[in-house]
């Protein structure tokens, strides 16, 4: 952590100034900007599994269509 302390007759805006120069330079807010949405990689069966629940969900969706039971969002705009 940077750490800056006041000097005397210092404003706390130019306090304030010099500390976020001191974090820019020292790379911490790049750093942390970096890891702030990291997500560890999926296993191999973690992302077979979820493509074939997608894949199903589809085939699903796929038959309702075909059988009349599931109604287009293009046709249900339509109706409205």
């Amino acid at each position: 952590m940077a750490e800056v302390k006041r000097k005397k007759g210092e404003t706390f805006e130019a306090l304030v100034r010099r500390f976020s120069k001191k974090i820019q330079q020292s790379g911490r807010l790049i750093q942390s900007r970096k890891i702030r949405y990291y997500e560890p990689k999926k296993s191999k069966t973690a992302v077979r599994s979820a493509a074939a629940r997608r894949k199903e969900i589809s085939d699903k969706r796929e038959y309702l269509k075909k059988i009349g039971k599931l109604v287009d969002e293009k046709e249900r705009d339509n109706r409205r």
